[in-house]
């Protein structure tokens, strides 16, 4: 049953079909399965799976949209019963998250963000075309432990390293750890701009989250 109650979210993400993604997202709860499990192997994966259609030309931009909405719309069922099972326990760390300048996608960050929260942190989602002196006031003003910057686009890939540069300019390297994801980033790019890691889906940002956090 547990199974099959994923792959029916999976599947309703993937179809677009908010309605589909309550109704299961309810099943899911009424079940017993976890809600972060309904999330990573159930929602996360339709949108993942729609991700790599779409980067592959196979879906339009509607249909990526589409998936993401129908996601949040089952995360709206899941969510607050994790907030409300975790509402005892402290924040895991402050994560900054946003788009960088001239990139105006959301859905893959909105992903990260949501697990995150799931996962007990503390998100800040500071939205899409972020530049790079917004990244520095913010990182002054919330004072997180990482900072996510993603990018879509090829062109907008130097916004990246321009956020660590002004970074470093303003002294606050040392105090944030800064990774990076996007369809066309890699671990060499993270490594030539000296982020501190990298991230190529939803699922490993949070997992490399974790990570520099408990360090």
């Amino acid at each position: 049953m547990t199974s099959s109650i994923l792959e029916e979210l999976k599947a309703a993400v993937m179809e677009g079909d908010s309605e589909k993604s309550v109704e299961f997202a309810k099943k899911a709860l009424e079940e017993n399965i976890p809600p972060l499990e309904a999330i990573t192997n159930g929602l996360a994966k339709g949108v993942k799976a729609v991700g790599d259609l779409f980067s592959q030309g196979e879906v339009f931009l509607v249909e990526l949209v589409m998936a993401g909405d129908a996601m949040k719309a089952g995360m709206s069922v899941l969510l607050p019963v994790i907030k409300e099972s975790k509402m005892e326990m402290k924040s895991e760390g402050k994560v900054i998250i946003g788009t960088v300048e001239g990139d105006i996608h959301s859905i893959g960050k909105d992903i990260v963000g949501t697990l995150l929260e799931a996962e007990g942190f503390e998100v800040f989602n500071i939205g899409e075309d972020v530049s790079s002196e917004t990244f520095v006031d913010k990182v002054k003003e919330y004072k997180p432990d990482v900072l996510g910057l993603s990018s879509l686009l090829t062109a907008t890939m130097p916004a990246q390293k321009a956020v660590i540069e002004k970074l470093k300019a303003a002294g606050l390297r040392g105090n944030v750890k800064v990774i990076i994801g996007g369809a066309p980033t890699t671990q060499e790019w993270s490594d030539e701009i000296e982020a501190d890691g990298w991230a190529g889906d939803a699922v490993t940002a949070v997992s490399l989250v974790k990570k520099l956090v408990k360090n």
